[in-house]
């Protein structure tokens, strides 16, 4: 991969769609990982308005340390870049003491966890819909077309993906490229979910290094050892469990036939 020209791509396809689209710039949640590091900081090369947002929901303390570390770099680097915290973890709390009456939480323990994602998500279209930005999506290829490990229209839900079609090693890459600071750059990456520090390779299963591995294989399955047949079961697995993230919506296509055939009163 050629890492300044594309780097170079991508800040100019960011502008050019705000400049299309009328909008004053974008507004991005900061997680203290490698992706919405990148994607942060290629918006903030634009030389357009950047509102960083943190959004901690009972967060592990490395976490919000690194998403901290990552804004305060990104202001001292860019006269553009704004930034708040909104701590999300009363409103949260209100939210699971309200929908789990009644229910084993062996039963409700995914959906609260993909609920913080949309909850963050309601919150960056917020101040998106205040300023007139544009809300960027942080998901890289093998996520958001792999395996599709995102919340639908939880971190799923944004306006635009700038780095959605970078293997997770590419945007380590452009994140080396463009400086990202190191502690985010050494980080295991994590979906920050969690009341804990569980990484994305303990929940999937694979490390991304293995996913782009069995993304990208076409060969003869009976070559495979023990370990690599294991992660191409996982990865087609999520796949198939998953597709339904990575297709448009489906809609029900009523047969003309089935149609009522009325006049048009506006007609002559």
């Amino acid at each position: 991969m050629k890492t300044k020209e594309c780097i170079n791509y991508i800040t100019n396809w960011l502008l050019n769609y705000a400049k299309d689209s009328k909008t004053r710039g974008f507004v991005v949640g900061i997680s203290g990982g490698i992706d919405s590091a990148v994607t942060s900081t290629l918006a903030a090369k634009t030389g357009l308005n950047i509102l960083c947002l943190e959004m901690p929901i009972h967060q592990e303390i490395n976490q919000i340390d690194r998403a901290k570390e990552h804004i305060n770099w990104l202001k001292e680097n860019f006269k553009n870049v704004s930034s708040f915290s909104r701590e999300l973890g009363e409103t949260y709390d209100c939210f699971k003491k309200t929908v789990i009456k009644g229910i084993e939480e062996d039963k409700y323990q995914i959906a609260l966890v993909n609920s913080r994602a949309r909850l963050r998500m309601t919150t960056l279209y917020f101040y998106a819909q205040l300023n007139n930005y544009l809300v960027l999506g942080t998901g890289n290829k093998v996520e958001d077309f792999g395996i599709g490990f995102y919340t639908k229209y939880g971190d799923g839900g944004v306006d635009l993906s700038p780095i959605a079609d970078l293997l997770k090693s590419e945007v380590f890459s452009i994140g080396k490229e463009l400086c990202v600071i190191n502690s985010i750059l050494t980080a295991a990456p994590t979906d920050g979910l969690w009341n804990d520090n569980r990484t994305d390779e303990d929940q999937i299963g694979a490390t991304y290094e293995e996913l782009e591995w069995a993304m990208a294989f076409e060969g003869n399955t009976d070559d495979l050892n023990e370990r690599q047949q294991e992660v191409l079961d996982i990865y087609n697995r999520l796949n198939k469990a998953n597709k339904h993230k990575m297709i448009p919506i489906p809609i029900c296509k009523i047969p003309n036939h089935l149609k009522l055939q009325t006049t048009n009163q506006f007609s002559d």
